[in-house]
């Protein structure tokens, strides 16, 4: 597990760089990642990484995501993020929770390390996948609120029981779809505390297969 405490030091580190004050302090990173204090102590507490800033700081600063959160020499990657990346969309949210729309902005290139694109299913899965950030509380403990999501778009079928993105008329959501006996599927949120739908095939219209997040591997 990425221990939060590890990122914030480092994080502090290259503050440093930028300031005269001998001393960064936790409300500095904070400030830099955007996040409110409170956020940054409950994050600490929960030892919750904010991908959607890391991200955004990363690519500000122009550092490594991958020597910021695996301690690896940036220098090590260079072979393997220069030919593995995939498409990451700032302006799409994923809605775990009351629908969203799909935003056509433009992507960011994601840069990846090979052992991440092994876990993702190989080089030929990474051109069909697409990083989408989450909102909502319906997919907790699955899917947390500002998670980011890896969407494989050539999945935009049913062919098993699993996490889906899927079109609605409320919006995108992103959901856990079983097929019943009946033919009918069931839209299921892991979260206990909001309702499930059921609907017909008719109505099932798929983005892609979540294949995976940060933390989690399905």
């Amino acid at each position: 597990m990425i221990n939060v405490q590890d990122m914030i030091e480092k994080l502090k580190d290259v503050l440093s760089g930028e300031k005269e004050e001998d001393k960064i302090y936790d409300k500095d990173v904070a400030t830099a990642l955007e996040i409110t204090q409170a956020n940054f102590a409950t994050m600490k507490t929960r030892n919750k990484i904010p991908y959607n800033s890391v991200l955004d700081f990363c690519a500000l600063k122009k550092i490594s995501i991958n020597w910021l959160l695996y301690g690896q020499d940036p220098s090590s990657l260079v072979d393997s993020t220069d030919k593995y990346w995939i498409r990451y969309y700032p302006g799409i949210i994923m809605s775990a929770g009351g629908g969203a729309e799909l935003d056509a902005e433009d992507f960011e290139q994601l840069d990846i390390p090979d052992y991440f694109v092994k876990m993702m299913g190989g080089k030929d899965m990474v051109k069909t996948i697409e990083a989408i950030n989450v909102t909502g509380e319906s997919m907790e403990p699955t899917l947390n609120d500002g998670d980011i999501i890896f969407v494989d778009v050539s999945k935009n079928h049913y062919a098993k029981d699993g996490i889906y993105a899927i079109y609605t008329e409320d919006g995108l959501l992103v959901k856990r779809i079983q097929k019943r006996a009946d033919g009918k599927y069931d839209v299921i949120s892991d979260n206990q505390v909001f309702s499930n739908q059921t609907i017909e095939k008719s109505e099932l219209t798929i983005y892609g297969k979540v294949v995976s997040s940060f933390g989690s591997v399905f």
